[in-house]
């Protein structure tokens, strides 16, 4: 344990560890070059993408206890051992024409990499940053979010100039040293650490410390309605952002008539949306806290998704697609935050694997929905009202979440008022 450490580098070197698996969302760079140099089809190359980002999800679920267990330096150490792996050894795969170990290389180590490098250190940022949770923890998703818009150009590049083998050969070292050098800093604070500036302003009045509302472990969290209401929400709004992104451009040709050129501009446009919602919906749930951004999130969706229907209008139709994108990428961000708030830091890592299982299934019901409803209805109105429908329930949830916190809250308020008298 470590006080005297620099709570922005450790910061930093949580976005050095995130920036190198979020360029894993860089795929569809690679999938028509590979697919035309090795004769494999379209399909078979995506199988790869689809593999690791199912694995990612289910990973972090599993290997959150392995992350407590073992602190966020040796956990982050094994991600960058696995990703690096996975990465360079897709290069082998594409050397020796191997599709089968291209799944395994990049589908599979790829992928427990992901996971295990997602949560490893998110619990410590939230104990480094008690003042502004929101933010730090939106700050190394955003390098997440941030990492294909990097790795994308680099790796194009690189193809062109060194062939693709080579190019995977170079990422996945790169990747490797990035997060290793990001391992090696953090580290979690002595217990009960807070920043010299939150100190003086708890003792001068100017600031009430919000107790986190229990203490729990994982086990404990996964018993709680609490937990089950977040879940819900979490695999709601993730679906609706995934489902979103998988078909926005099509989706905006055929119902407001965009062109593809335009199309192709607002897809960038959400990645940046995707992104700064991250950090700035973060920033402001450490104002107006957790609960209300989850309900704003499902406020807004509720306004697009009736819209979205009705409206010929190009730019609004746009916004409302940007606006849905950027509550996605808020979810995410706010996710640690939020487990802090309910359920401690105790074992904030392990509950967040289990919680982000819900990106793996939205991952899955996102696309599945909106492809199945639009193939049986030769149409995207129906898919609005669909999603209209599981936002709406999603948003009585945030409701009764809220209702339950406050619940909770004063009923701690009361015990402890009658253990100090």
């Amino acid at each position: 344990m470590n006080s005297t450490k620099n709570r922005w580098l450790i910061a930093l070197s949580a976005i050095a560890i995130h920036l190198s698996i979020g360029g894993a969302y860089a795929y569809s760079v690679y999938t028509k070059p590979v697919s035309e140099q090795m004769g494999w089809s379209a399909t078979e190359v995506t199988i790869a993408f689809t593999i690791m980002m199912a694995l990612a999800g289910t990973s972090a679920a599993f290997f959150g206890k392995f992350v407590e267990k073992n602190g966020p330096r040796k956990s982050a150490l094994v991600a960058a051992v696995l990703f690096g792996l996975g990465q360079a050894g897709s290069g082998v795969a594409i050397a020796i024409d191997s599709l089968p170990m291209f799944l395994l290389t990049y589908g599979l180590l790829s992928g427990l990499g992901l996971g295990i490098g997602y949560i490893s250190p998110v619990s410590t940022l939230v104990k480094w940053f008690p003042d502004r949770r929101g933010l730090a923890t939106g700050m190394a998703v955003l390098g997440f979010g941030s990492g294909a818009l990097l790795t994308a150009p680099v790796a194009a590049n690189l193809m062109n100039s060194i062939g693709i083998a080579n190019t995977f050969y170079v990422l996945g070292l790169s990747y490797f040293v990035l997060m290793t050098l990001g391992a090696m800093y953090i580290a979690p604070p002595t217990e009960g650490w807070m920043p010299e500036r939150m100190k003086r302003d708890i003792a001068s009045g100017q600031k009430v410390i919000k107790k986190d509302l229990q203490q729990l472990t994982s086990k404990e969290a996964v018993r709680t309605k609490r937990f089950w209401m977040l879940w819900t929400m979490m695999l709601i709004n993730t679906t609706a952002g995934i489902m979103m992104i998988s078909v926005a451009s099509p989706m905006a040709q055929e119902v407001v008539g965009l062109s593809a050129a335009a199309a192709a501009t607002m897809v960038g446009i959400m990645g940046i949306f995707n992104g700064g919602g991250r950090i700035g919906w973060a920033a402001a749930s450490d104002y107006i806290g957790r609960p209300t951004v989850f309900i704003i999130f499902f406020i807004i969706q509720i306004i697009a998704f009736f819209t979205l229907p009705f409206t010929t209008n190009i730019f609004l139709f746009q916004l409302l697609i940007l606006l849905v994108v950027s509550c996605y990428g808020g979810g995410f961000s706010n996710l640690p935050a939020f487990i802090g708030d309910l359920f401690g830091t105790k074992q904030l890592g392990a509950i967040h694997g289990y919680l982000l299982t819900t990106w793996s299934l939205g991952g899955v019901f996102g696309p599945m929905l909106v492809s199945t409803i639009r193939d049986q209805t030769n149409s995207y109105t129906p898919v609005f009202f669909t999603f209209l429908a599981l936002i709406i329930a999603a948003f009585i949830v945030s409701l009764m979440l809220r209702a339950d916190i406050k619940k909770t809250e004063k009923s701690l308020g009361k015990q402890q008022g009658v253990q100090v008298s």
